[in-house]
């Protein structure tokens, strides 16, 4: 069988761990990214999970035979892969299939594996002729030293059902890597920005998540977030998927519970390692704009579009020039957006939820 020729265009923390998770696989993998990034990786790539197991695969220009990867940092690299993933931030998406444009074939097969909702439409609007695919990545990786990238929580990735997944689906088969073909991508994209409503509320507490999820005052402030969103994309009938054993709509009520029934609970839904924390906290503690404007913002951007304001009471103290119309999410865009200009990322619970007009 043919080892299917996959290139990763922004090879940060999700990229390098599913990129060297797919060459240990026995798939040829093309890492490109930046060069500070790469350089890490001179000694080996590993990747490590949940259960233990651990991967490594060695780094090479010729790289030959399974359990290899090749470093670029030129988008020419992609030219001549069966399919190139995009992992690069939100914000970079157009960029990203501008700088592909160049290189690509017209029967490219482009999947952008990104967080939010609009990615694989800003893909197909630069690459026009080309087959994007969206995807989609429910769990944490975490970066733990220089080379090595551990996932920190659970979950199958979920991919359009399309012919054109074919090397996606097979070198992940290969690699042992849980994969579903979905044919409602645009649910599962929106259940999955429900879940990472969460990012904002952990960069602003400065915890780990579990440590974060095990405080109901943290949680009063997700499920409010949640509660929000779900009954703007109800009204908007938009369709929210089910990732997780219970329904979306459950979830709310899973966090609001006594601390020690959720931790008896939650340890049922989702597997979390005590280290992992959301990529928003670690964007801005190395002082990256996060991806804010593409979770809570699109929220904000719903409920402006809908004309409808959102079933929660107006925060006591958000910034004043964020908007009324979904007022929790638009509160925690503007404490965000405060913390990438140097305000607090320490909040207790009880802080954050005052501030959010939650008593």
């Amino acid at each position: 069988m043919t080892r299917p020729k996959l290139a990763i265009f922004g090879a940060g923390a999700i990229g390098c761990w599913v990129g060297g998770r797919l060459a240990a696989g026995g798939a040829e993998v093309t890492l490109i990214g930046r060069a500070r990034v790469l350089g890490e990786l001179a000694g080996g790539l590993r990747t490590t999970d949940l259960d233990g197991r651990t991967e490594i695969a060695e780094v090479g220009g010729a790289v030959r035979g399974a359990r290899g990867v090749r470093l670029a940092t030129e988008p020419d690299a992609a030219r001549g892969a069966d399919a190139v993933l995009v992992t690069v931030k939100s914000a970079q998406t157009a960029e990203a299939g501008a700088a592909l444009a160049g290189v690509l074939p017209e029967d490219a097969v482009v999947v952008s594996l990104q967080n939010g909702v609009r990615n694989a439409d800003a893909l197909r609007a630069a690459l026009p002729g080309r087959r994007v695919l969206a995807a989609m990545v429910p769990f944490n990786v975490i970066r733990r030293e220089p080379g090595t990238y551990h996932r920190a929580s659970e979950g199958a990735l979920r991919i359009d059902d399309d012919p054109a997944a074919a090397p996606i689906l097979a070198a992940c088969r290969a690699a042992r890597l849980e994969i579903e073909p979905r044919g409602d991508m645009a649910a599962v994209q929106w259940a999955k920005l429900v879940l990472n409503l969460n990012n904002a509320i952990n960069a602003l507490s400065g915890l780990p998540l579990a440590t974060e999820l095990a405080q109901r005052p943290f949680r009063r402030c997700l499920a409010a977030a949640q509660r929000e969103a779900l009954g703007l994309l109800a009204r908007a009938k938009i369709p929210v998927a089910r990732l997780l054993p219970i329904p979306p709509r459950w979830i709310p009520r899973l966090l609001a519970l006594p601390d020690r029934v959720f931790q008896r609970v939650a340890g049922r839904v989702v597997a979390i390692d005590p280290t992992a924390r959301s990529s928003m906290w670690e964007d801005l503690e190395a002082g990256r704009p996060t991806e804010i404007d593409y979770l809570q913002g699109e929220i904000v951007a719903l409920a402006e579009r809908s004309g409808t304001a959102a079933p929660a009471a107006a925060p006591t103290a958000a910034p004043a020039a964020a908007p009324a119309a979904a007022p929790i999410n638009a509160a925690l865009v503007g404490l965000v957006r405060a913390a990438e200009a140097g305000g607090r990322r320490d909040f207790s619970g009880e802080e954050l939820a005052a501030t959010l007009g939650l008593g």
